[in-house]
């Protein structure tokens, strides 16, 4: 499904906010999670601990409160969850926001909203989300970054995938 949404970025959130899989537009605008050990390919800890989300990601400071509040809800949904346990502990230890983050007792779903990038080639992203629960699996989550149409989103998400098509690799490649 991810590959037929290549005009988008997508990708699906594990319940302790882990990526499962990404498309190539998901890694271009984002980080690539695939290029990423396992164990880091994790949005918390990419927006909390990775100095480039501070860069790249636009209104940083609400979008990092609303994943502690995201991981919150999840640790509601599960307190025996050992490796959610260790994430938390992780980013209080290394995250000098978390802990003001995860003591205002936030919980959130992620449903919708709008969420701005940076990216350091093509500038600046738009998007409004859609996260929807993936049928037969509660706790996996796909995430949908829409554009407005004619947008310069729009044009800058055609130039980012004629860079990371596989099209685009064979074309370099035979140059």
């Amino acid at each position: 499904m991810l590959q037929t949404l290549n005009h988008v970025p997508a990708f699906i959130l594990g319940r302790r906010t882990d990526v499962l899989a990404s498309n190539s537009l998901a890694r271009a605008v984002l980080t690539d999670f695939e290029a990423l050990p396992v164990p880091r390919r994790n949005i918390a800890r990419y927006y909390l601990l990775d100095p480039e989300a501070r860069e790249r990601v636009g209104d940083w400071e609400r979008i990092a409160a609303e994943t502690v509040a995201i991981l919150r809800l999840e640790a509601g949904r599960y307190p025996h969850d050992r490796q959610l346990a260790d994430l938390i502990g992780e980013l209080t230890v290394r995250s000098p926001e978390f802990a003001g983050w995860w003591n205002d007792h936030r919980v959130l779903r992620r449903t919708h909203g709008a969420k701005q990038y940076h990216h350091p080639v093509v500038g600046d992203l738009e998007f409004s989300y859609e996260s929807f629960q993936v049928p037969g699996d509660a706790e996996q989550t796909l995430c949908v970054y829409n554009v407005e149409p004619g947008s310069d989103t729009v044009e800058a998400l055609r130039l980012l995938s004629s860079w990371t098509s596989p099209q685009a690799g064979l074309h370099a490649a035979g140059q």
